[in-house]
């Protein structure tokens, strides 16, 4: 429920106050070029820190009769002066040689107009206001954003590891999201700060300089480039110089500088007073620095950066809102008289598309369905069938409106003894994967009123192929013929390149073979992902590549019909297909380990031949499964080949069809031991085949987890136990 609270809340600020935020990041935008703007203009100057207040003094008194006042900007210094020929100007002037670069003009009127939309919406003290409030909305926006961040990447530990891609407007809202938080936390504080300030709510400092005149000398006179005050401060400290007005004593200079305003004496350069200014107005200075990028014009284009990423914000997060709303329909029957109740667990929306797809597909087959979010779980008085779709959420937690679901499901008792079935949908890429939905499953199977239907089905990164797998066991079991829009919940098709057949190897029906292809320009690694789309349509079949001799090598199993595997097949020699190749960073293999285990069974060797013929001499221990020695022939030379030349320097094998019947979890069980000494010393272990197989290994690798005394998901976050299992 919590993640609950925080989303809405997110949501809430955001809707309350996009028009203003909005308004505020195009307007910050071009703001920003300002600065940029001003640093391109002639009078702009740099490096005032290398230049002393005595060094500009002395060039400006050279170049003018009098000079009342000498102001110090970000990028301009400027002098109120009185020519030699008695006239009065206000100009720009070199620092360092006093020369006037041209006269002060006023501000550019296109900058003026937008500074007072930005700050007031021209509404003076209410505009301001509500601009205030705006900026102080945006950081708690940021704030409850940031949360939601550290709860989908699993905690804050993980809030800069990678982000697994779920669609376009999640993956790039947190992506961007992360990135940015820093320069858009500053521009919301600075904000809040500057508007705070402006309504006069920090206590102000009028500054009084208590001089002792009777005191004020007037020997020995020094020159102004001998004053120590004026040698030793720096023009980058400076804010304003006043000039005394007469050669009377009590006339004095006075600086302005950033801390502190001093009255200097100007026969002297004795200090007759030195006044520290108040930390308000240091943070005022620097919040306008800051939010305006006036004192740096790198600073200035990170800030439009930042505004421009607000919009994008505002733009994924309700792009986000209206697919996660879109998935809700308003239901044809009521709960009570459908025979058909579909229960949904959605995070983002996805997964209520899937369940929608089934309950319209039930509708056009004449059924009677109920479509609902799974806290709604209820006493359903006529459900035959009972079907649930659920994703996993953070720490393999229920998503947001499935949060209640296991305690009502202990609480209501189903009086007719409906059937269920569970679909879970996750992403191999976190280690809790589809957990909840194996939660959901043990506890309906722990109730006496309801039945189990199917055996649960998992469904890796919204797998068209594995959801359409499951439609066709429940349409084959119920007798229904459901037509459901796959079409409509594939997304298209990846950007594909022109890959060549080089080698194919012959197999009978249910045997293995291996393939290799090769294309131009296409760069990949043992474990990454190889696409196609065999029909030409949505329907994606996915394997694990093999890098060997800089070819893709896959091992497939043929299927009679199998769309995937008889596409391959049926390919010869120099046949061309149109492929994309995903990459898979997190099952690569370690460039630094003490040590590597591999472990498969099937065609979940595939990567491992790569793996191992790329090894950099790191000590490799294989365990593989396979149904006979027939099963594993077709990689038999290549290992042994591995082993001679020390690139393999354990093979264990597991046949599940011969005499000796052993799977390739018995193993590692044998080695138990052993192999929890390689995980305590930093080995890596890779795990590629069936999720059977995985589940069976990964028992046994909590207990190794027990005996070093550290859960199985530290092991798994360090990077120490990588899966890539179907």
């Amino acid at each position: 429920m919590t993640i609950s609270i925080w989303r809405y809340s997110h949501l809430a600020l955001a809707v309350s106050s996009f028009l203003f935020i909005t308004l505020a990041s195009v307007t910050g935008i071009i703001l920003a070029f300002e600065p940029v703007s001003e640093s391109l203009k002639p009078y702009a100057v740099s490096n005032l820190g290398s230049v002393t207040l005595s060094q500009t003094i002395t060039s400006v008194q050279k170049e003018y009769d009098e000079i009342l006042e000498i102001k110090v900007g970000d990028r301009f210094v400027s002098a109120d002066v009185i020519t030699k020929d008695g006239d009065s100007k206000h100009v720009y002037i070199n620092p360092k040689t006093g020369k006037s670069l041209g006269e002060v003009q006023k501000k550019d009127a296109f900058f003026e107009w937008v500074t007072t939309l930005h700050r007031s919406l021209f509404l003076h003290g209410f505009g301001r206001f509500f601009m205030g409030l705006t900026a102080f909305l945006l950081l708690l926006i940021a704030l409850t954003g940031s949360i939601l961040v550290i709860k989908r990447q699993r905690g804050i530990r993980h809030f800069f590891s990678k982000v697994i891609r779920e669609d376009f407007f999640s993956f790039y809202h947190v992506l961007f999201g992360r990135f940015w938080l820093v320069p858009i936390l500053i521009i919301a504080l600075t904000g809040s700060f500057l508007t705070l300030e402006e309504f006069n709510l920090f206590p102000k400092q009028k500054i009084s300089h208590n001089v002792d005149f009777e005191k004020i000398r007037e020997v020995p006179k020094l020159a102004i480039k001998d004053f120590p005050i004026f040698n030793n401060t720096e023009l980058s400290h400076v804010k304003a110089v006043e000039f005394p007005f007469s050669p009377d004593p009590e006339d004095a200079f006075t600086i302005k500088l950033d801390d502190r305003e001093i009255v200097v004496n100007q026969f002297t350069g004795d200090i007759l007073s030195d006044q520290k200014t108040r930390a308000v107005s240091y943070w005022k200075n620097l919040s306008l620095d800051l939010h305006t990028g006036r004192a740096n014009t790198i600073w200035a284009l990170v800030l439009a950066i930042a505004a421009l990423n607000i919009l994008f914000f505002i733009y994924s997060g309700f792009a986000m809102t209206l697919k996660r709303i879109g998935g809700k329909i308003k239901n044809k029957f009521k709960k009570d008289e459908s025979e058909f109740i579909i229960l949904a667990g959605s995070e983002n929306g996805s997964t209520m598309q899937f369940a929608k797809s089934v309950h319209l597909a039930l509708i056009k087959a004449g059924k009677k369905s109920f479509l609902g979010e799974l806290n709604n779980y209820d006493a359903f008085p006529k459900a035959q069938h009972l079907l649930f779709f659920t994703a996993t959420y953070g720490n393999g937690e229920a998503p947001a409106n499935a949060t209640k679901a296991l305690n009502q499901i202990s609480k209501i008792t189903q009086s007719n003894q409906p059937k269920f079935s569970v679909v879970a949908f996750g992403s191999h890429a976190y280690p809790d994967f589809c957990k909840f939905g194996f939660d959901l499953f043990n506890r309906l199977s722990n109730r006496e009123d309801l039945e189990p239907f199917l055996e649960i089905k998992i469904i890796n990164d919204k797998s068209i192929q594995a959801f359409g797998e499951w439609v066709a066991d429940f349409c084959a079991k119920t007798g229904i013929a459901l037509d459901v829009d796959f079409k409509q919940l594939s997304s298209a098709p990846k950007k594909r390149t022109e890959f060549t057949v080089v080698s194919k190897t012959e197999a009978s029906v249910e045997e293995s073979f291996l393939i290799r292809l090769k294309a131009k320009n296409v760069k990949f690694q043992s474990g990454d992902l190889f696409n196609i789309y065999p029909a030409n349509d949505h329907r994606l079949r996915q394997y694990s590549i093999g890098k060997i001799s800089n070819e893709i090598q896959l091992s497939v199993k043929y299927h009679k019909n199998g769309l995937g595997s008889e596409f391959l097949y049926n390919l010869n020699i120099g046949d061309t297909i149109l492929a994309s190749v995903d990459k898979n960073p997190n099952f690569h293999f370690p460039k630094k380990a003490t040590s590597v285990v591999l472990i498969s069974n099937g065609t979940g060797i595939a990567p491992f031949l790569g793996m191992i013929s790329e090894n950099p001499n790191i000590p490799t221990s294989l365990y593989a499964g396979f149904r006979d020695g027939k099963s594993f022939s077709p990689y038999r030379n290549d290992l042994e080949t591995y082993r001679e030349n020390g690139k393999l320097e354990f093979l264990n094998l597991a046949y599940s069809r011969e005499k000796q019947r052993q799977y390739v979890w018995e193993l590692v069980s044998r080695d138990m031991e052993k192999l929890t000494l390689q995980l305590h010393n930093g080995a890596v272990f890779l795990i590629c085949g069936s999720l059977s197989m995985q589940n069976d290994v990964l028992k046994i690798f909590s207990l190794m987890a027990d005996e070093l005394g550290e859960p199985l998901s530290h092991f798994q976050a360090n990077g120490q136990i990588k899966m890539d299992c179907y």
